[in-house]
């Protein structure tokens, strides 16, 4: 599903920043996977590169055997079409309403409305706000808001979800609730990506730990831990 060969990413600025160095990697469809480590680390460059939002300096990636680097403008789109992107601050429009906010993203690829009709209640109800669709975001918790995210993310049936630090502004039990809906969407067949701080998420849920240090990876656990138990 996501593949990537020799993968390195050099900032060119007055002092040369060496973001990733030689990051081989391949994450399986259907996975659930954590990126860990310290700030720094090259956790957020390595979700840039998979959403094409920048290009590696050497190396190649593919996203679902299409090659990322070879791709032509035109097909960059239909790429990011695949791939939901969860924000750690949800990044919602405050002068929309819940279902507003997730219709935009429908209607950005521009869905049939009736499709939008159907579909955007419905991953509401999947993600618990069925009650909050004419809500607006100010008048919802922060959980609350991040389920939005979620719904705004998964609407379009992504192959698969960027969570980026999902739970970083919660509290323990919501912390749960957003990683339970998350194994819930996996267990359809997405693959999901997530960058997390969380140590005790990362410990409960047992799932494929890739630990960056010095943007390299320093670690790759199946069934692993925030850290090494050796």
């Amino acid at each position: 599903m996501i593949q990537m060969f020799s993968v390195s990413m050099t900032y060119n600025a007055e002092v040369r920043v060496t973001a990733l160095s030689d990051i081989n990697l391949h994450i399986r469809r259907g996975e659930f996977v954590f990126i860990v480590g310290p700030s720094g680390a090259g956790k957020s460059t390595l979700t840039r590169l998979i959403i094409r939002e920048e290009l590696p300096t050497k190396g190649q990636i593919m996203i679902g055997g299409k090659s990322l680097l070879r791709m032509r403008a035109r097909e960059i789109p239909y790429v990011r079409r695949k791939i939901g992107f969860i924000f750690q601050d949800s990044r919602l429009l405050m002068d929309r309403t819940v279902y507003e906010n997730v219709a935009f993203a429908m209607e950005a690829l521009e869905m049939p409305r009736n499709h939008v009709k159907s579909r955007v209640p419905a991953v509401l109800e999947m993600v618990g706000l069925k009650d909050k669709i004419n809500s607006y975001p100010h008048q919802l918790s922060g959980g609350q808001q991040q389920r939005v995210c979620i719904a705004r993310a998964v609407v379009n049936d992504p192959l698969i979800i960027i969570a980026d630090e999902p739970t970083g502004n919660l509290d323990p039990d919501t912390s749960w609730e957003i990683m339970s809906i998350l194994s819930a969407i996996n267990k359809r067949g997405t693959t999901i990506v997530t960058v997390t701080h969380d140590r005790e998420m990362v410990d409960r849920l047992k799932r494929r730990v890739i630990a960056l240090e010095n943007g390299r990876i320093v670690r790759d656990e199946e069934r692993g831990g925030y850290q090494s138990e050796t």
